[in-house]
């Protein structure tokens, strides 16, 4: 091992909603986690949040997310800036994370990527003002408003048709594309209200004070008034550290996982929008704390098994509780700890030790 690497027991890659819950996890339950997150993402974009119980609309993603890495830093977890270029796994088994400018060794790995939407060219409406792009997330805010839909694939025909659900005015944009939709899609599209446009975007029309979406102006010369809408050009996946450690992907792209995170290789987990399923903040909490329990499970000392008391001896006194001393001495003086908040010289050693330099 080099001197330059840091330890910890859990290594979450990702800041993003399902990282920050696996984090968390992660150090309530006694465990030295770290969480290095590049910066941005999709969660960083929302304008508001919704759908999250507890959550009020006008916090922002960012505010979401500077409170999860508080809450997460609170319980003795580690935040690092930092972007993960390599995950190798060890001759010991464990994994060297390679950063911008450190080493990290970790026992599991915990892949929280998410994926990047692919954009179409502009000129397009401002983001979250006009251009958004998660359907179930801000349909809501489009009741009774002209919408429309960019893209000419099965997913952007199918969401305009979703549209129809909460507004009578509903344009499909494809933005001079071919549409590549099926047959019976096409006859399904021609069954309901929606008017397929297939001039490309000329220009935008903003409100000067909100900055809201107004308007679309067309190649031949045609306004079309809208609130706002969503492209729908394909996602790209963050998958290169699950691939450079061998995990298997679905047909889609996505890493593929079983219902508590588990990747095909031992020891590496994966949550959030790099997983299958809907890309919602609430379902990201939820993966988050289901990876983050199944991890526990795994690292845990004991109950020691029956097979390790045979080859060990029964567990001694001064063995427990595994808790590391310094996560101990964070918990004891935590405002959610049951004895209440203490002030001892324990809590002065609250900070992680030293890496070896062995």
């Amino acid at each position: 091992m080099s001197s330059s690497d840091d330890e910890y027991e859990i290594a979450v890659v990702g800041g993003g909603p399902a990282g920050l819950t696996t984090a968390l996890y992660g150090a309530r339950l006694g465990h030295e986690t770290v969480l290095i997150d590049r910066g941005g993402g999709r969660a960083a974009m929302m304008a508001d949040t919704h759908n999250v119980i507890g959550v009020t609309e006008e916090v922002s993603g960012n505010e979401l997310l500077a409170t999860g890495r508080e809450q997460v830093q609170s319980y003795g977890g580690t935040f690092e800036r930092g972007f993960v270029t390599d995950v190798e796994r060890t001759d010991d088994d464990r994994f060297r994370l390679s950063t911008n400018d450190s080493q990290i060794l970790a026992d599991r790995v915990v892949l929280a990527t998410g994926f990047s939407d692919e954009r179409p060219e502009p000129p397009l409406p401002r983001n979250a003002k006009g251009l958004h792009w998660c359907l179930h997330c801000d349909a809501y805010m489009f009741v009774d408003e002209p919408v429309y839909v960019m893209g000419h694939g099965e997913a952007a025909a199918h969401v305009a048709m979703i549209m129809l659900n909460m507004t009578d005015d509903v344009d499909l944009l494809t933005r001079g594309a071919e549409p590549t939709w099926s047959e019976e899609t096409a006859a399904q599209l021609e069954a309901h209200p929606v008017e397929v446009v297939h001039e490309d975007v000329s220009g935008i029309e903003n409100d000067p004070d909100s900055g809201w979406l107004e308007a679309m102006e067309f190649e031949d010369g045609t306004r079309r008034e809208y609130r706002g809408g969503f492209p729908m050009y394909g996602s790209d996946y963050n998958t290169a550290l699950a691939e450079g450690l061998g995990c298997d992907l679905t047909d889609g792209g996505e890493i593929d996982v079983d219902d508590h995170g588990r990747t095909s290789e031992d020891g590496v987990f994966a949550v959030g929008d790099i997983t299958p399923g809907h890309n919602q903040v609430p379902v990201a909490l939820g993966q988050g704390a289901k990876a983050g329990i199944a991890v526990h499970k795994e690292l845990r000392e004991f109950p020691r098994s029956t097979e390790d008391i045979a080859q060990d001896g029964p567990v001694e006194e001064d063995e427990v509780p595994a808790i590391p001393p310094h996560l101990m001495a964070t918990a004891v003086a935590h405002e959610g700890h049951a004895g209440g908040p203490r002030e001892s010289a324990e809590v002065e050693s609250a900070e992680p030790p030293a890496a070896d330099d062995d």
